[in-house]
């Protein structure tokens, strides 16, 4: 121990040494936060409430008036159906009726309005709370009831309903036991398979109750906790894999096993540190979209991403101190069988032998893939993408089967100096629109002939807004479901080029300061926003064109501000490492060749290790049956996967030949002004 108390190195060093003197009350302190953070959690409940309000646009507007001047309280939907004719059933149905005005929280419940045919009808019953606010034993109760109509088929939707409806998936166990896998294919061991594992689901359960009891005083999204395990649980095992390999490499290098600890936080830590602070940078960029419904969001993922630094500089050192024996004998007895890096160095030599013709390929693959794209149409999920099967997605086929596909979607068109009566006239002899209700007040329900999820239907809203309602004297304003998805896509489009500014401006600037060059930057900039355009075309072409089977549709609209922020980040976690390793090698021999080929020779195992398991983290989520998770899912799966076989393996290494020695150049004027901060001790 007495080595361990004179350490040296950088501050990453000494905490090492902290923490392997101190092992068991380290493991003891981060066991204490999560079965403490977790118990506070499960006392305190979640309060998770999803925010996609966009004040100033006129979706809002709308809802703001419509709020102003109507009781408070969730409402749901009975949803009947009766091949005979539900006129035939009367009876049970209105028993069914008048139990569920009897339950808890009920308000009111209407009679069945019957569509043309008579087969299929809906009742409308309203709470006096809102949804988040009943409680979930009472919302059982309900559906339970609602659905004892004798022989009448009975589907139920609202809000209510989704929350005793959305079931999650096997994503986060089918992820991690995937990544224990690759684990253990890499290191040949269960237990040095284990650490990174046990250091992510350390760090994700704690950041998980911070956030569930932080639900209740910020506005949190309610995907929130499943997207940041998504993050969490893939950067979790990347930062703990790589601390972990340079420790091998460490020991296979002579050093002993607590010198070799604090010599791979000294080194790997820096870059998990620097990795880390890029992502954190890249999510807490949405804030400057001043989109409120994403800041809660960003927050928690930028916290998880925290958490797992931690873990890893913290909890980490202390696990290799107390395995490290055990781990050392299976290192050694690995390499004895093989070479490490040799396939890696043959494939850096033919490389740079040719390397126009890597380039050439990868930028064919992450620019063809990009091109579907600027196709992407943006919107917002309704109950017509739930899984097939569940009870809110019967409902929205009946509605539509009924009353016509676009009754599920009515818009609301509001005024408060026009005339109602000459608006009412107007719509019914407007292209597109299949009914008008009679005038509510300043409000007319207009219900489009075609479905909430179909492009006609956005550009209906915009010609009504440009073309339509101007011919008529006073000022309206058109709200509903679809009006908010047109209000938020062009909110992130006319906000987007002010987040890509910041986020991929402080990220270049953090890489010029690390690295001392300008082209470094530029090229990892360039290659980031490749991959992130490559995935957002394979997710447009998925779920956007319904390739491989999937339901055609608009894409979530923050779901690609979401996938540029983390995708933008992880894609420079693998640049620090790698670019890093290259870097050493260029300071310790001036060789820009020989830079190349050890930096890939070393990065490469765990790089491709690292991207196989984000990629099976993340491809877990398309089991989600969320359309929104699997939508994150495939864009964060197809990123990785591209980044880490075409950009990491085949691209940088071929531009760095290129570049040569040019690639470390940094004029002398700002090499002078900027501030000093070394990977590399």
């Amino acid at each position: 121990m007495d080595t361990i108390t004179r350490t040296t190195g950088g501050g990453l060093a000494r905490l090492a040494g902290w923490a392997q003197r101190h092992r068991w009350l380290a493991v003891a302190l981060w066991a204490l936060v999560l079965i403490g953070v977790t118990a506070t959690s499960q006392l305190a409940g979640s309060a998770f409430h999803d925010d996609n309000s966009l004040p100033g646009t006129e979706s809002q507007q709308v809802v703001d008036l419509l709020d102003r001047t109507a009781q408070s309280g969730a409402s749901a939907q009975i949803v009947l159906k009766a091949d005979g004719g539900l006129a035939a059933n009367r009876a049970p149905i209105d028993v069914m009726l008048g139990e569920v005005r009897s339950l808890p929280h009920v308000r009111s419940a209407t009679e069945p309005t019957l569509s043309p045919d008579g087969r299929i009808g809906y009742a409308t019953v309203t709470f006096d709370a809102a949804s988040t606010d009943l409680p979930y034993d009472d919302i059982v109760k309900f559906a339970d009831t609602a659905k004892r109509a004798g022989p009448v088929e009975v589907a139920l939707a609202g809000d209510p309903v989704e929350r005793i409806s959305g079931g999650g998936g096997p994503a986060e166990g089918v992820g991690l036991l995937a990544a224990l896998v690759i684990l253990v294919f890499l290191f040949r061991s269960l237990l040095a398979a284990g650490l990174p594992v046990i250091t992510a689901v350390f760090a994700v359960g704690s950041t998980l109750g911070v956030i569930t009891v932080v639900s209740h005083f910020v506005d949190i999204a309610s995907y929130t906790a499943p997207l940041m395990m998504l993050v969490g649980f893939g950067v979790g095992v990347d930062y703990a894999l790589l601390i972990f390999s340079r420790y091998r490499s460490e020991i296979l290098a002579g050093h002993d096993r607590d010198a070799a600890a604090r010599r791979a936080l000294d080194t790997a830590g820096r870059s998990v540190l620097f990795a880390g602070t890029t992502v954190i940078i890249a999510l807490l960029g949405l804030l400057a979209l001043g989109l409120g419904g994403l800041r809660g969001v960003a927050l928690s993922v930028a916290l998880t991403v925290l958490m797992t630094m931690l873990a890893s500089v913290t909890l980490l050192p202390a696990l290799l101190s107390l395995f490290g024996k055990r781990l050392e004998h299976g290192i050694r007895r690995q390499a004895l069988r093989r070479e490490h890096g040799r396939a890696w160095r043959r494939l850096a030599d033919g490389v740079q032998r040719r390397p126009l013709t890597p380039l050439a390929i990868g930028l064919i693959v992450l620019i063809g893939l990009s091109i579907p794209a600027a196709g992407m149409r943006l919107g917002f999920a309704d109950a017509g993408t739930d899984p097939a099967g569940s009870t809110t997605r019967q409902a929205y086929d009946w509605l539509a089967d009924g009353f016509g596909p676009g009754f599920t979607g009515p818009l609301a068109i509001v005024t408060e100096d026009g005339d109602t009566g000459a608006l009412q006239q107007k719509l019914t002899t407007t292209p597109g629109i299949a009914r008008v209700l009679p005038p509510m007040g300043r409000t007319v329900l207009a219900f489009p002939t075609t479905s909430p999820q179909d492009a006609a239907t956005a550009e209906l809203v915009t010609r009504l807004r440009t073309d339509v309602l101007p011919t008529l004297p006073g000022h309206y304003l058109v709200g509903g479901s679809v009006a908010a998805a047109t209000d938020f896509a062009d909110a992130v489009a006319a906000r987007l080029p002010l987040f890509v500014l910041v986020v991929v401006g402080l990220s270049a600037l953090l890489l010029m300061v690390v690295f001392r060059s300008v082209l470094i930057p530029l090229k990892a900039a360039l290659l980031n926003l490749l991959s992130i355009g490559a995935s957002l075309g394979v997710m447009t072409l998925v779920f956007g064109d319904g390739w491989f089977g999937a339901q055609p549709g608009p894409i979530e609209a923050f779901v690609p501000v979401m996938i540029f922020a983390i995708v933008f980040g992880l894609s420079m976690d693998y640049e620090v490492f790698l670019v890093s390793r290259m870097h050493e090698e260029w300071r310790r021999t001036g060789n820009a060749r020989l830079a190349v080929r050890e930096g890939l020779a070393s990065t490469g195992a765990v790089i491709t290790a690292a991207g196989a398991i984000m990629v099976l983290v993340f491809g877990a989520f398309l089991l989600d049956p969320s359309r929104m998770l699997a939508q994150f899912g495939l864009g964060l799966a197809v990123a990785v996967l591209l980044d880490a076989l075409v950009i990491r393996c085949l691209v940088v290494p071929a531009i760095m030949r290129l570049l040569g020695a040019r690639a470390w150049w940094l004029p002398r004027w700002l090499d002078r002004r900027l501030p000093h901060f070394a990977l590399e001790p």
